[in-house]
């Protein structure tokens, strides 16, 4: 007779809560799950992707920092923190496909959704059953996301909706979308008169055209709006309101979602070290560079860890600069490591692989992470809007 797990109720024990997570990796991790979802593609790889989010689900462990009242196990953020640990630690896949359904969406909702908003939406999201993209960057308006340019007209009980949004993690797969459009065109600052809204990708005038990466793949889309309806009970919050409100949504890329991707690279890091010590680990200069990335390595994770105490301790009064120093080292970090791989592995390394989905930027196939990490610095707005934001903002130096 299989063992049922329990997980949820260890909340309390520590050692206990880690080690019922540890037994049930064991028994329901397929150790084949690599493989196998490299060699899937498109259609045939979303099967595995909802079985993995159901077989969390059914002991608490898809959505863990979801409160109770809407599904999650009302998890304290320290048993969080041991959830992603646990999962880093076993190789676990990511459930890249939901990121915007489990991380960005409910904080949106939970925070200035309506009661009908949240029941009507949440529970697809628990279940598998909706996949959501995000509507934020365009073309001229990436980093600088307060510059967007498309528009939603009121027009009696819904909006319509013209433009353009670019490099939409996951738009081509989704039923909904969290969009930012421009209500106000008159806005003192350009900040204001945004407002946030949840679109339905089925709409009649939404055209997505996917993005082909450097690797082959299509993680990212177009999204073009010739018209679109969106009824007024889908404006989330004020209209006008949408820049406060787009702040709850990128705060998800604080803590937990940056924490399971470092978490993911130090164990891959620890792996190189086992395999590499009959090969390129034999080299002294090659070692004295991998002993020195290892260093830069642990300040990244302190920094976060630090992050992760502050969040815990109050969400609202941590650190609004530490996030930005974290991507600042982070990016830079993981470009470097991973042309170090490339270079230290030589010519083996240097050639094209089908990527491996779930494993974010530790895959281990060298030119994949490579090529990938690039998105990183990009990503969350470019690092050198971040180096601006702190030059003018936190150091108070004057515009250039």
């Amino acid at each position: 007779m299989s063992r049922t797990f329990d997980i949820i109720s260890k909340v309390g024990d520590e050692q206990a809560f880690r080690q019922e997570i540890r037994d049930w990796l064991a028994v329901t991790l397929d150790p084949e799950w690599r493989r196998k979802w490299q060699l899937a593609r498109e259609e045939d790889l979303k099967p595995l992707v909802f079985a993995w989010l159901e077989t969390r689900r059914k002991v608490g462990l898809a959505t863990p920092h979801w409160p109770k009242e809407w599904g999650g196990p009302g998890l304290p953020f320290a048993y969080q923190i041991m959830v992603y640990e646990e999962l880093a630690r076993a190789d676990a896949p990511e459930l890249d496909l939901f990121t915007i359904s489990l991380f960005h969406t409910p904080a949106t909702l939970f925070e200035h959704g309506t009661q009908e908003q949240k029941d009507r939406y949440l529970g697809g999201i628990t279940h598998g059953t909706d996949i959501w993209c995000q509507g934020f960057s365009e073309p001229g308006a990436g980093s600088d996301l307060a510059a967007l340019r498309t528009a939603a007209v009121k027009n009696g009980d819904h909006y319509v909706v013209n433009g353009q949004k670019i490099w939409s993690s996951g738009a081509i797969n989704a039923q909904y979308c969290l969009l930012l459009a421009r209500t106000d065109p008159n806005g003192k600052r350009k900040h204001d008169g945004i407002s946030y809204f949840i679109m339905d990708m089925k709409s009649p005038g939404v055209e997505v055209r996917p993005i082909r990466q450097i690797t082959g793949e299509s993680e990212f889309a177009e999204i073009f709006m010739d018209d679109v309806k969106i009824p007024v009970e889908n404006l989330i919050g004020a209209e006008g309101n949408g820049w406060n409100i787009a702040q709850s949504t990128l705060s998800t890329e604080r803590g937990l979602l940056i924490f399971g991707a470092v978490e993911r690279l130090a164990r891959s890091f620890e792996l190189e070290r086992r395999d590499a010590r009959e090969t390129w680990m034999r080299d002294v200069q090659l070692r004295r560079e991998y002993a020195a990335f290892y260093a830069e390595l642990q300040s990244v994770r302190l920094m976060i860890r630090q992050l992760l105490i502050e969040l815990e301790a109050n969400p609202d009064k941590a650190s609004p600069t530490l996030p930005t120093y974290i991507k600042l080292t982070w990016g830079p970090f993981l470009q470097r490591y991973s042309e170090f791989l490339v270079r230290a592995e030589g010519l083996d390394a240097q050639k094209w692989q089908p990527s491996i989905p779930g494993t974010g930027f530790s895959s281990r196939l060298r030119m994949n992470d490579f090529l990938r990490s690039y998105g990183w610095t990009i990503a969350g707005g470019s690092n050198e809007i971040m180096r601006n934001i702190i030059s003018e903002r936190i150091l108070g130096l004057p515009r250039g």
